[in-house]
């Protein structure tokens, strides 16, 4: 037996609760995983909370992310004791996720545990700091350069802005932080932002064609906010999308990648393929320092995750959360 979120949904609502499973009723796959840690996201934050329709198969076990070791393998690449990590592939989605004990799971879905991280350190690092990492290798690929001048960060408190600063400030960018919480200066600071600007000041509706600030931009947010980011972006620069914290709108105009040359980086986490992913990953595994993934980071409980993901959807946290699922 083991433990695990269960989300379920009848014709009275959605239900979740932690519950005790049996193995035999994991679903289909070729490895079978003992789970060390998981993590929560905004994604998870949506399926625990029914805030969006995330979950397309009920019942389901929440979770885009886990650590663990291997215990069974009918995978070439796996074997027993391994440790291995896993972002995406529809995990918490249509086939059970991370925020349990044991999973079982397609062994191509599946990334070796970098050497230099710990399965802790790997899920304080999540989804959203190996989108962080994909977005900083998108930009770099795109020819952004530390020389060129300011990168913007928005969401920046959020789980993919908060590695995206630390990544960038160890490739040697400038860093502008957007935040709806500028009490979080400190924090922001302390992990490289040079500067903090009030998301109140781009999240509205602007100009189609505004004053040339950024060389790059890496945007959580959607929305009026990536239209203003694109508006204000220097010639020849490229801004990354990922999030759509704000909404999945763009109100914008075709004007900046005409006459500028601005290019739209869309990034996506959930399929992407292994060479991205273990290329992120290299990044993530070399240029994040451990004291910063402490300061991202709060570890709660797998009993404290429904709780939390209330708050995160409230938008009453910063950072990551690591998920203990054995305790």
């Amino acid at each position: 037996m083991f433990a695990a979120i269960m989300v379920d949904k009848t014709e009275g609502g959605q239900s979740v609760a932690v519950k005790s499973l049996a193995e035999d009723e994991l679903p289909d796959g070729d490895v079978s995983v003992d789970v060390a840690y998981s993590t929560l996201n905004f994604k998870d934050g949506l399926a625990i909370t029914g805030r969006s329709p995330v979950i397309r198969k009920y019942p389901m076990i929440p979770g885009i992310d886990l650590a663990g070791i291997v215990t069974e393998s009918r995978h070439p690449d796996w074997k027993a004791g391994d440790m291995v990590v896993l972002n995406g592939w529809g995990a918490g989605e249509v086939h059970w996720g991370g925020l349990a004990q044991k999973a079982r799971v397609k062994g191509d879905w599946l990334v070796p545990l970098p050497a230099a991280l710990t399965a802790a350190q790997a899920m304080a690092i999540g989804t959203a700091g190996y989108t962080a990492a994909l977005c900083v290798d998108a930009l770099v690929e795109a020819g952004v350069a530390p020389g060129d001048g300011e990168i913007l960060v928005t969401g920046a408190t959020g789980g993919v802005g908060s590695v995206a600063i630390a990544l960038l400030k160890k490739a040697g960018f400038h860093i502008a932080a957007l935040t709806g919480k500028m009490d979080q200066q400190a924090y922001l600071e302390h992990l490289g932002a040079d500067r903090v600007i009030d998301r109140a000041t781009m999240d509205q509706p602007g100009k189609p064609l505004q004053e040339e600030r950024w060389a790059g931009v890496i945007d959580a947010a959607g929305s009026h906010t990536l239209a203003n980011a694109c508006a204000q972006t220097r010639y020849g620069g490229a801004v990354a999308a990922c999030g759509l914290a704000q909404g999945m709108d763009f109100p914008a105009t075709v004007l900046p990648f005409i006459l500028r040359s601005v290019r739209l980086l869309g990034i996506d986490s959930v399929m992407a393929p292994k060479a991205l992913r273990l290329k992120a990953w290299d990044r993530l595994a070399h240029d994040i320092d451990a004291d910063v993934l402490d300061v991202i980071a709060e570890e709660i409980a797998l009993s404290e995750a429904v709780d939390v993901a209330a708050r995160f959807m409230s938008g009453e946290v910063r950072g990551r959360f690591i998920v203990d699922v054995n305790r």
